[in-house]
């Protein structure tokens, strides 16, 4: 029989999210490519420093170890050589993560690669890769590399937070906001109150991680919750769209625009996702996060950046 990664979550994450090798990123960008593998083939026995997404990644890995059948698959997708994969595998191998897939690009982009692995997630560092998975419908965020590390206090439950508009759902209502303002904004979701809002591009994730919290035992579960800039009487739209879905997050935040950072910090999640830049810098200082380029509010972002450039 071939080998099949069906009914597995399918995490693909480049090297330089999952591990820290930021230090010779600077001398790949300040010099070429091969100056980079010499250093990474030098280091090649020397164990790389956990990255922003290793606890995610570690933890996940987990349930395949306390399942009798593998439910989690991770593997490599990076645009490092093939020569510094060698290095990214023995650091996998040293910190005890049963990686054994990878992809290595040389520099070209390797997205194209996630519709073979039907991959449920791709992190990156790389913006251009993760603006090309999420417009072939991956959900895909960037890691911010200098977000803070995850906590260690809760070793047998994966953490995740996820903001709503344009990230689990569409952003319909962000659109409105946009256009309209806040005011428009309450008055069309609360109109709306029952009709579930379309899926955004982390639903698939979402679903996903909901069948492995289905599977959870004690030595390994998820926790998941929902930390959004929408307050009453917009909150009811969301839970309501969950209910449809029928997918259970475990806590819900409605902030009404205050800071997400603090409360991230005491939810402790293992990653955090949000569209919005100024969301994702905030909470970065606090917890691993990423950013999820998708939705009006980038689309302003890239036309006002492009006004720019052409300036």
């Amino acid at each position: 029989m071939p080998a099949t990664l069906a009914g597995q979550l399918v995490v693909a994450i480049s090297s330089r999210a999952l591990f820290d090798f930021e230090e010779e990123n600077q001398l790949f960008e300040a010099e070429d490519d091969r100056a980079y593998m010499q250093l990474q083939l030098q280091r090649v026995a020397e164990p790389a420093k956990p990255g922003v997404a290793f606890s995610l990644v570690n933890k996940l890995l987990a349930f395949n170890a306390a399942s009798p059948q593998a439910s989690v698959e991770v593997v490599i997708l990076s645009r490092n050589d093939p020569v510094s994969g060698m290095r990214v595998f023995r650091s996998a191998q040293h910190y005890g993560l049963p990686i054994q897939r990878g992809v290595f690009t040389r520099g070209e982009s390797p997205w194209r690669y996630l519709r073979p692995l039907n991959a449920h997630l791709f992190l990156s560092t790389n913006e251009a890769d993760v603006r090309s998975a999420l417009q072939a419908g991956v959900p895909a965020a960037r890691v911010y590399p200098h977000s803070a590390r995850a906590s260690d206090a809760h070793p047998h439950e994966v953490r995740i937070a996820f903001d709503g508009d344009a990230v689990l759902f569409s952003d319909e209502a962000e659109q409105v906001f946009q256009s309209a303002g806040l005011d428009a904004f309450q008055a069309h979701e609360r109109d709306k109150a029952l009709k579930p809002l379309p899926a955004g591009p982390f639903k698939p994730l979402l679903e996903a991680l909901q069948l492995l919290q289905r599977q959870a035992s004690p030595a390994m579960r998820v926790r998941t919750a929902l930390v959004t800039a929408r307050s009453a009487p917009a909150h009811e739209r969301a839970i309501r769209t969950l209910m449809d879905w029928d997918i259970e997050v475990d806590e819900a935040m409605f902030l009404g625009g205050l800071p997400k950072g603090e409360f991230l910090r005491e939810f402790e999640p293992d990653f955090f996702f949000d569209d919005q830049t100024g969301h994702i810098e905030n909470a970065s200082a606090h917890v691993p996060s990423g950013h999820v380029a998708a939705g009006v509010s980038n689309l302003i972002a890239q036309v006002k950046a492009a006004a720019q450039t052409e300036r």
